[in-house]
């Protein structure tokens, strides 16, 4: 099904005005009138076709004119297209210049083989261009899909999030450092980072070793080695190389017998989740958990070491605050600097974070 919609901000005029002029176009187009009452809270009246062609006329109180115009994708285009022109036309017409905004939206499809609508962190609903479904697998933890864009190359989608995309090297870059750190030698530990994106990044450095913690139960990993190979190339392709292992399994008790046995690392990596939305991080599960790898990676973390890890959406001010509050109450102090990044498929600034021990 399609949906077509477009609203006409108009001033000071009543609802009489408006409507008869608009039946004669509904007629022509052989569709059947049911008029619903609105307890005086303007008109409201649906208009069916033999077609199952459906279209929503609202006229509220406060100054809105919207149609909705719903279809089968195998409608007549050309035909949509001429009824809702004459439609603007027309209310153009009546209105006589008392039109503040007219607006008329591309149409929205529901239904589809593959879903092309995810939401931004900061509650926008975006489309992309998405065409098709080339991976799907549910994990113990999550669902994990892999679409393809035309944009934006392969994109990871976990329960539903716009995880990373082939074409965000951006987000690889800021979550490890922006090419300022030197890795040549060093121990690093990596949380999550399923996608391979950091890893791969890091093996080019020639650090002493990577240690990467994944929980998905190969599931991530073995979709985004076969179908994001851009992001991660060929090294998700073995557990082990040379200077990385990749252990799959859950990070908190690794990082618990981590801590009790003093290991320590020059950078901790998490790519786990980003900063819970809930304001309530006293009731939120999410906001224990993340209090939880924090600590434990700044314990697991060497005095001149630094932590890195992605923040959330630049909007969501309030959730950001709370997490630098978080950063506050550590069993051992830090500071901390952040910085906001364009991630191209995010189609919102992200926010990430470095933290080091004082």
């Amino acid at each position: 099904k399609e949906l077509l919609k477009f609203g006409l901000d108009y001033k000071r005029v009543e609802c009489a005005s408006v409507v008869p002029g608009l039946l004669s176009i509904f007629h022509e187009q052989e569709l059947a009138e049911t008029i619903h009452d609105t307890n005086g809270h303007g008109y409201l009246a649906t208009f069916v076709g033999k077609n199952g062609r459906l279209v929503i006329l609202r006229v509220h109180s406060h100054g809105l004119v919207t149609i909705d115009l719903q279809c089968y994708e195998e409608d007549n285009a050309a035909q949509l297209d001429n009824l809702l022109n004459s439609l603007e036309k027309k209310l153009k017409v009546i209105l006589n210049g008392n039109i503040a905004r007219t607006k008329k939206l591309p149409p929205l499809v529901r239904g589809a083989e593959v879903d092309r609508y995810w939401p931004t962190a900061d509650g926008r609903l975006v489309e992309y261009d998405i065409d098709k479904v080339v991976y799907e697998e549910d994990s113990p933890y999550q669902n994990i899909k892999i679409l393809h864009s035309k944009q934006y190359g392969n994109i990871l989608v976990l329960d539903g999030d716009v995880n990373l995309a082939e074409s965000d090297y951006a987000y690889t870059q800021a979550i490890t450092g922006n090419g300022k750190e030197n890795y040549a030698g060093k121990e690093v530990l990596i949380l999550g980072g399923g996608d391979g994106g950091i890893l791969a990044e890091l093996v080019k450095h020639k650090p002493k070793m990577i240690t990467m913690v994944e929980i998905s139960f190969m599931k991530v990993i073995d979709g985004c080695k076969t179908h994001m190979r851009k992001t991660c190339g060929n090294i998700l392709d073995t557990l082990r190389g040379d200077c990385y292992q990749i252990f799959i399994e859950d990070c908190v008790p690794l990082l618990k017998k981590y801590v009790r046995e003093g290991r320590t690392f020059d950078y901790v990596i998490n790519d786990l989740t980003a900063i819970p939305i809930s304001t309530s991080p006293e009731e939120d599960s999410t906001w224990e958990f993340l209090r939880l790898i924090l600590d434990l990676s700044i314990r697991v973390l060497h005095p001149k070491g630094k932590y890195f890890t992605q923040g959330n959406s630049a909007n969501l001010t309030e959730a950001l605050s709370l997490y630098e509050e978080q950063l506050g109450k550590l069993s051992c102090p830090v500071d901390f600097h952040k910085q906001v990044v364009c991630v191209p498929s995010y189609l919102e600034q992200w926010v990430f974070y470095t933290a080091w021990k004082k």
